[in-house]
């Protein structure tokens, strides 16, 4: 494995490389990390209702390990791009839209996979479980939600940071699962994986007749989605990053 002084070098050429992605591919590789995540959270959602909630979270990680080793753009992992920003590798405007593009692109991917599943009556044995989980993300508060993002996106930044210190894809998937097995395990918020479970509990109570006023495109927006994307900023940007690049890259010559 690299160590930590060089796991913060790479993420400086990693942060550069995405950067300079065309914008298509930012897009298109986006899509697939939020069909990715999506896709654990539709295993993660059964497994919570069959197994509970520890079974859920040792499905849920298999999403980010698709995320790694398979090669796609995730907005919350690219929060992990202000490195290359301080470092003056990347100018603003280019960290801006790779996050821009990345985060439209995981919302693509995450609906996609949404309505595949939804509409094939995947969901209709337990629609309760996944209405239930929309509704409560959607009713936290604005600071339930901020901070349950902060320490999120704060753990899967983690993980990322140690996916780069692995040299081999057995180390990656060992970095990975952790961090994220214990995000989902304490009911932090991820604001990729809601962008299929907050859609996903609207789209099977309007496909069962049911209608929650506290339920809906707008509340799950303002409510979840915003203050949990802020969290994750926060987390993953602020805290990881900018923590590591003062631990290690400050007063380093690259």
């Amino acid at each position: 494995m690299l160590l930590p002084n060089e796991i913060a070098k790479k993420s400086i050429k990693t942060g550069k490389a995405k950067a300079a992605l065309p914008a298509w591919k930012m897009l298109l590789l986006g899509a697939f990390a939020g069909a990715f995540i999506a896709l654990a959270g539709v295993g993660a959602t059964f497994g919570n209702t069959y197994g509970g909630k520890i079974v859920s979270a040792c499905i849920f990680p298999v999403g980010l390990i698709m995320v790694v080793i398979a090669g796609s753009e995730l907005f919350t992992g690219n929060n992990l791009m202000i490195t290359s920003l301080l470092k003056k590798e990347i100018t603003l405007g280019k960290l801006l839209k790779n996050w821009g593009l990345v985060f439209l692109g995981n919302f693509i991917g995450a609906l996609i996979i949404t309505l595949l599943v939804v509409f094939s009556g995947l969901f209709d044995g337990i629609a309760d479980s996944v209405i239930n989980t929309a509704a409560a993300k959607a009713n936290l508060s604005f600071f339930e939600a901020l901070f349950r993002g902060i320490l999120c996106n704060f753990l899967v930044c983690i993980a990322v940071w140690m996916s780069f210190g692995a040299e081999t894809i057995s180390g990656k998937i060992l970095a990975i699962f952790g961090p994220i097995m214990l995000f989902v395990f304490c009911g932090f918020e991820h604001s990729v994986a809601n962008m299929f479970y907050g859609p996903a509990g609207i789209l099977v109570a309007a496909k069962n007749g049911i209608e929650l006023e506290s339920l809906n495109f707008g509340t799950f927006l303002v409510n979840n989605l915003l203050p949990v994307t802020l969290g994750n900023i926060i987390g993953g940007a602020g805290l990881v990053s900018c923590g590591y690049y003062l631990a290690f890259l400050k007063n380093s010559k690259k």
